[in-house]
Parts: C-alpha cells; sequence; structure tokens
C-alpha cells in the first residue's frame, strides 16, 4: 500500500479512484444484502427466474459466436488494409454504441418484422424475430458486436505485420499464416472482447423489450415484476443476476491470470 500513497499526488488520485469505485460497489454490495438466502433459493427454484436467466446466457453466447465467425475476418481486414470506404465501415460497426437501444429494437423490427422483407423470408423457412429467441439473438448482437470487432482490430494491428510476412517467405499459405502466426498472437484481445460483448449482451434490454418481448430474458422479467409487483419481487431477481455475473466474471479474471503468469 505504501506506493499507492507515496505523495501528494498518489493520495489524492487514490481518493478519487476510491471514490468511483464505492459508487459501484455500494449500490451492489446494498443489494446483494437486501435479500435473505433463502429468499434467493426460492427465487432460483421459480421456473420463470431460472429460465430466463439460461435463455439470457444463451442467447448472448449464440450473439457472441455469431460475432467472432463474421467480425473477426472483418477486424483483420480493418487492420490491414486500408480500401476506399474503410472509415465508412469503422463508423458503421460503432454506430451501435451510440443509438438509443430502444431505437436499435425498432430498426430491427423495420427489418426482421412480420412485414418486412427479411422478416417473410425467415419466415418461410420457419425462423421468426418477432417474440422469439432469434430476435433476441439479433439484438444482443447489434447492440455488442461493436466490443469485439474493435477489440480484434486492436489485437491484429498490434501483431507485426513483418511477421506474417516471414511466414509467406517460408511458404505458409495466407489461411496458415492466419491461424498459426496473426491470430494466436491477436488471441487475448479478440478474447477480451468476446467476452465483454458477451457481458454486455447479458445486459441488453432496450432493443430486445421491442423486438422480442417473450420469450422473456432476465432483464425484461426484473423489469415486468417492478413494473408489476415492486421493488419486492424484482429484488431478488436483480440480486440472482448480480451474484451469477460476478461469479462468472471472477472466474474468467482467474483463469485470465493463470494464463498470464504461464505465459
Amino acid at each position: 500500500m505504501k506506493p499507492l500513497f507515496a505523495d501528494k499526488m498518489r493520495t489524492i488520485f487514490a481518493i478519487l479512484g476510491s471514490l468511483l469505485i464505492l459508487f459501484i460497489a455500494w449500490p451492489l454490495l446494498r443489494t446483494v444484502t437486501a435479500s435473505s438466502p433463502v429468499l434467493l433459493w426460492q427465487t432460483l427454484l421459480d421456473e420463470e427466474v431460472r429460465d430466463s436467466i439460461l435463455l439470457t446466457f444463451y442467447a448472448s453466447l449464440v450473439a457472441t459466436g455469431l460475432a467472432f465467425i463474421c467480425g473477426v475476418p472483418l477486424a483483420y481486414l480493418l487492420a490491414r488494409l486500408d480500401f476506399p470506404g474503410k472509415w465508412l465501415i469503422e463508423g458503421i460497426i460503432d454506430v451501435p454504441i451510440v443509438v438509443p437501444h430502444s431505437a436499435a429494437g425498432i430498426a430491427l423490427l423495420m427489418v426482421f418484422g412480420r412485414r418486412a422483407l427479411l422478416g417473410r423470408a425467415f419466415g418461410l423457412l420457419g425462423v421468426k424475430f418477432v417474440s422469439a429467441t432469434p430476435g433476441i439473438v439479433a439484438a444482443m448482437l447489434f447492440v455488442s458486436l461493436s466490443f469485439l470487432v474493435n477489440a480484434a482490430r486492436e489485437g491484429f494491428e498490434a501483431v507485426d505485420p513483418r511477421l506474417e510476412r516471414v511466414a509467406r517467405t517460408l511458404g505458409a499459405s495466407p489461411w496458415r499464416t492466419f491461424w498459426r502466426v496473426s491470430f494466436p498472437l491477436a488471441w487475448r484481445s479478440i478474447l477480451s472482447g468476446a467476452i465483454m460483448m458477451w457481458a454486455r449482451g447479458l445486459s441488453e434490454f432496450g432493443a430486445v423489450v421491442i423486438l422480442a418481448y417473450h420469450p422473456m430474458v432476465a432483464p425484461v422479467l426484473l423489469y415486468e415484476r417492478f413494473e408489476s409487483f415492486g421493488l419486492r419481487y424484482a429484488r431478488p431477481v436483480a440480486t440472482l443476476m448480480i451474484l451469477i455475473c460476478l461469479a462468472v466474471f471472477v472466474a474468467l479474471r482467474m483463469v485470465a491470470g493463470r494464463k498470464g503468469a504461464r505465459g
């Protein structure tokens, strides 16, 4: 702790940083301690609550997987190539971060709604987005893909292009160079972006509630219980989500820390 308070500047910085940490930690701690373990267990046994939490994690994971398949190649192209309209593509990727998510939900409804062109086309294949799980995945994908693509692009930009050129001169194909040189070196950034995207999807409400109110993900269920029954019935669901997310991220931090120590 001594280096933290070695001089006045660091002491002031530590105090200011502590205020921000307190701002985050206090409401979370207050929420977690407001519900008894018995009440939390009863809430977890509620089938509606359990299904909504599982659906939230599953839909966000699927959205992250889709972004990984399409977003990592796009990130590599943005990191390695200069081409006309590149700035426009980078801007489009960043737009979902700025657009209000309720507006994003309406925009998605205009494309994937029952009367929209893509909505009707997917409907012929038996896939619907309104009030269905694919709609939840689409909403989570739209609002959170920027995290994965931008992190992956930064990871590829940090890889020295000379390493790729050396691999090519030694006879490696473009595919082999990507998978054996570029991707492993950028993997940590890609993983970080994937985790951030998945986490952002877990908390999505605005776009999901407009495109696919049902089946209810945890944020929508939390909102409905608060609106219908008040704080007393919504608080245990909020506590469960906080505890589950906290446990998941602590585990991820521990795994990342072990990998970093081995590296």
